[in-house]
């Protein structure tokens, strides 16, 4: 079986959707069988990424006009996004299939209009799909409402797997006290302007590492002034593998209270390292972090500060850290990438 997995949204770096082309890009290609071809197609500049992989397809916009000639025999195209603007013409006879990684859209503060347009952009995307892959059952239920589907729905969950850097030791910021640690674009959906009131009462810090949009950083400051905490406020930035391996090891806790996400990755990272996590209850984040996790089910700051504090006394009564790492442990880009070539064979009829 020859499978051609669309890596292009890997030009956006330190994004969720870049790790998970990268981590499944690469796990596909180590649990393939002997006889099966796994072909990447993204920039050229991207493509160092991948170590033990032979077969690129050079990614180029004006592929969105006239698709590339590919390799021959080719009988899966996957794209990693459900707006790919990549994707076989019918005329070629190549499977096609698109993951779905969230509707966040329709959760987020859009404008009818946007939303229609979103919509239509997704449906149109559907259209061309022979399978259809969601993240998370909440996303396949998200698809089912909104959009007109008449091909099957498989829910496969991200893996996660962590590097390891235990003689790593130079963070971008070191924390002088115990600390709460948030990982994501920095972006309002993300709601990290409601964590800096967990700092109240206590002598923790807040570190939060991502991409910043510079508006929203000045809300979360702001409203860190506002309960006399922002010297214990500290914004990273993007960080690298070592440093998120630091904070996560070091952390006394792990917050992401994120308003909509299709899986929620860097939960499962946390999880990993045995500590406890605080999310809240929208979208996918419970199906995700399951009974392990601590939530908010809003985001009014003496009651988040309650949860915080029962939940920690929680954890450390209960003594709950190897439950915790358990459950992560259910979450592999091995069990992922089996998933996904049960579902290519099941599709093209081979055994």
């Amino acid at each position: 079986m020859k499978v051609i997995f669309d890596c292009e949204r890997m030009k956006y770096p330190f994004t969720g959707l870049f790790e998970y082309c990268h981590k499944l890009g690469n796990a596909l290609q180590d649990t393939k069988e002997t006889a099966d071809v796994v072909g990447l197609y993204l920039r050229k500049g991207d493509q160092h990424f991948f170590k033990n992989t032979s077969l690129f397809i050079n990614q180029n916009s004006l592929h969105k006009f006239i698709f590339p000639i590919l390799p021959a025999n080719v009988n899966v195209w996957h794209a990693a996004h459900q707006t790919s603007w990549y994707i076989p013409p019918k005329s070629r006879k190549i499977k096609v299939v698109v993951t779905v990684h969230d509707l966040n859209f329709l959760h987020e503060e859009k404008s009818d209009t946007k939303r229609i347009k979103l919509l239509k952009k997704h449906q149109e995307t559907i259209d061309k799909a022979d399978q259809i892959i969601a993240i998370s059952d909440f996303t396949k239920q998200d698809i089912l409402k909104h959009l007109k589907v008449d091909k099957p729905i498989s829910v496969i969950y991200n893996g996660c797997d962590f590097e390891v850097y235990p003689n790593f030791d130079s963070p971008v910021y070191r924390p002088q006290k115990q600390f709460i640690f948030a990982i994501g674009t920095v972006i309002p959906k993300k709601n990290f302007h409601t964590l800096p009131c967990l700092l109240a009462g206590n002598e923790l810090e807040l570190v939060i590492a991502g991409k910043e949009n510079s508006d929203y950083v000045k809300e979360i400051l702001d409203e860190a002034k506002k309960h006399g905490v922002e010297t214990r406020v500290h914004i990273t930035g993007p960080i690298g593998k070592e440093d998120k391996y630091w904070y996560y090891k070091n952390c006394t806790a792990f917050a992401f209270p994120s308003l909509a996400e299709g899986f929620g990755i860097p939960v499962i990272e946390a999880m990993n390292f045995g500590k406890p996590v605080f999310l809240s209850t929208r979208t996918s984040l419970p199906e995700i972090g399951g009974e392990h996790a601590y939530y908010f089910e809003n985001f009014e700051p003496a009651y988040m500060q309650n949860v915080f504090n029962k939940g920690m006394e929680h954890y450390l009564s209960t003594d709950s850290a190897d439950k915790i790492r358990a459950h992560a442990q259910k979450f592999s880009w091995e069990k992922c990438a089996d998933a996904h070539w049960q579902l290519y064979k099941s599709l093209t009829g081979e055994s």
